[in-house]
């Protein structure tokens, strides 16, 4: 038994890597890329794993965890700045799309092409989950984008956060409806909604007088394997207590997480859970994988692609209401209600919920979690289709290219580097105009109060006329490398009573820059590299003056280094100007060589 473990683990794990590698690649996310691994393995294609149950048991573990990480996620401080966009945008959402999708479900049972005839129980369990949108597909898409802290982001996280909260009533929901005689035995509705409220409030006092006071001790203690031991028994503890009660295990875990939220050990427990939660949950997918039934989802393409389709055009279409409703622009309404538009994850988890308490058939929980699959499936694709549509156009009066306006400093590129430029000069008083060809970077810098002019700030006559002629500062802020030595000639010609500084990716973009008319070039990691360099000196002990010391030895040791880089155009040169471990020991008087640590 436990070779043929060992050898499921190795085959879904070696499918797991190789799909979400390919899934990721393809910028379709890791889930679909464990449900399609799942499927590939499980018993319908190639047959390699089996006992898709059994697996599934382990892995609901994951749902657990990651019900406890949402709750540690709801600091109360964050929770009131974004109330009215969570328990506004985001529960509107849920309860619109919801009995929207339910409509649609039920709708289809008498269209016929259905795999059963649903019973409204049956449709609302179906309908509810498809309203909750890929928390994991979505967030990484805002990451990407660099839109995750920007108005726009922090709604689809408001919704996001709503829809990960609304999974404990829904569970609660799916067994007050249950069918099943295991579950008809149990305690009538009412009895188990004060179970529940009691529950809950015996968890917020265990946490409150039992686990801080325990996480307090094992932190002064220093155990980090404590630490972690102590994180995954509150979990599961809680989730015990809740299913012997009869209850929801995530309800459980939730609730140990929100107890946790304003501790000072959150984000401790965070990172100490995270990477159980990311195997099992992985896990979970796999098994979910495993046990579509390909056979049903082949004998009705039409009917799962008719629904996959209908759910998109249905959230969207909400959503977009919703974001015009809430005064968003046309524009950020339509790319919110696409980029919400799938089924998610926790559908996945709630079919099967629903399939334990026999309100659906196997088949139907299959095929709707082959509707949720198609649907994330389409997102990245949805979302580069309409690019052009949703982006604001290019036209005066609303992105204008850059105009001579007076401006003392020109600054091209206004990203992390030329924001902390700009900003520097504005508080001095400085007139600065910035210019990016990042349109959606000069999109969420408006939404910031910034005014950035769309165009090429490398070439002359957009300089030009953005008041080159009259700057005393042209800066080149832009990332990577993309400043050569011709080109900073021609802008020196071109403007010669302007100063021109470039920021410059590293050494070999410095090398390239040689024989420039530069008046100042900064590698971009330099200063912060010596500051945090400084500040580790500091912490362990060296004194202030030897730290000054070390700085200025290795400031006059790279530029010497730099300077024979640059004349003899070859990063290798001067190699022995770095300062390495034998260099320092074999540099110390004989007494100081053999002592250890700092001084």
């Amino acid at each position: 038994m436990s070779e043929s473990l060992l050898l499921d683990g190795v085959i879904l794990g070696g499918f797991a890597l190789v799909f979400v590698l390919i899934f990721r690649r393809f910028g379709l996310g890791a889930t679909l890329g464990y449900l399609v691994a799942g499927a590939v393995v499980g018993p319908q294609v190639l047959h390699l794993v089996g006992n898709a149950e059994s697996k599934m048991g382990i892995a609901e573990l994951g749902i657990t965890l990651l019900l406890f990480i949402v709750g540690l996620e709801l600091n109360p401080t964050r929770l009131w700045a974004l109330k009215k966009e969570i328990f506004g945008l985001g529960l509107m959402q849920v309860v619109l799309c919801g009995l929207a999708v339910t409509g649609v479900v039920w709708l289809s049972t008498r269209l016929g092409g259905s795999p059963q005839h649903f019973s409204w129980a049956a449709a609302l369990v179906l309908g509810l989950p498809l309203a909750l949108s890929s928390t994991a597909q979505v967030l990484p898409m805002l990451q990407s984008a660099g839109r995750l802290r920007t108005p726009f982001g922090e709604r689809a996280f408001s919704i996001l956060l709503f829809q990960d909260l609304s999974i404990v009533p829904l569970i609660t929901l799916v067994t007050v409806l249950s069918r099943n005689p295991a579950d008809a035995g149990g305690p009538p509705g009412w009895l188990l909604f004060l179970y529940t409220v009691g529950a809950v409030a015996g968890l917020v006092a265990a946490g409150r007088f039992l686990l801080r006071p325990l996480f307090r001790i094992i932190g002064n203690m220093g155990e980090r394997e404590m630490f972690v031991f102590a994180a995954l028994f509150t979990v599961i503890g809680a989730a015990a207590i809740m299913e012997s009660l009869g209850l929801s295990t995530a309800l459980g875990a939730f609730v140990a997480g929100v107890m946790l939220a304003d501790s000072p050990y959150r984000h401790e427990l965070e990172a100490d859970v995270e990477p159980f939660r990311s195997i099992l949950l992985g896990l979970f997918f796999l098994a979910v994988g495993m046990m579509l039934d390909l056979h049903a989802i082949a004998e009705r393409p039409f009917f799962v692609i008719g629904m996959a389709l209908a759910l998109i055009a249905t959230k969207a279409l909400i959503i977009f209401g919703i974001g015009i409703l809430f005064k968003m622009k046309w524009r950020a309404a339509l790319a919110l209600g696409l980029l919400l538009s799938q089924g998610g994850e926790f559908g996945f988890v709630l079919f099967a919920q629903a399939q334990h308490a026999f309100l659906i058939a196997p088949e139907a929980a299959s095929l709707f979690g082959a509707i949720v699959t198609l649907s994330m499936a389409t997102t990245p694709f949805l979302m580069m289709i309409t690019q052009r549509i949703r982006e604001e156009p290019i036209i005066a009066g609303e992105r204008d290219g850059p105009t001579a306006d007076g401006a003392n400093a020109l600054i091209v590129g206004y990203g992390r580097f030329g924001q902390t430029v700009a900003q520097m000069l504005i508080a001095q008083g400085v007139p600065v105009t910035l210019i990016d060809t990042d349109i959606e970077m000069i999109d969420i810098a408006s939404e910031f109060g910034a005014k950035v002019y769309y165009g090429d700030g490398t070439r002359l006559d957009m300089l030009r006329q953005a008041g080159a002629g009259e700057a005393e500062l042209i800066m080149f802020c832009m990332d990577g490398d993309q400043i050569s030595a011709d080109l900073v000639k021609g802008v020196k010609e071109a403007f010669p009573h302007a100063s021109i500084y470039v920021r410059a990716y590293d050494r070999r973009a410095v090398i390239k820059l040689k024989g420039a008319p530069l008046d100042g070039v900064v590698r971009e990691v330099l200063e912060s590299a010596v500051k945090m360099g400084r500040m580790a000196l500091k912490s362990i002990g060296v004194d202030q003056a030897e730290i000054d010391r070390t700085e200025d030895t290795y400031r006059r040791k790279d530029k010497e280094r730099l300077r024979a880089q640059v004349a003899a155009g070859d990063i290798r040169a001067a190699r022995e100007k770095i300062i390495t471990q034998d260099e320092r020991e074999s540099a110390l008087p004989e007494d100081e060589a053999s002592v250890e640590g700092p001084r």
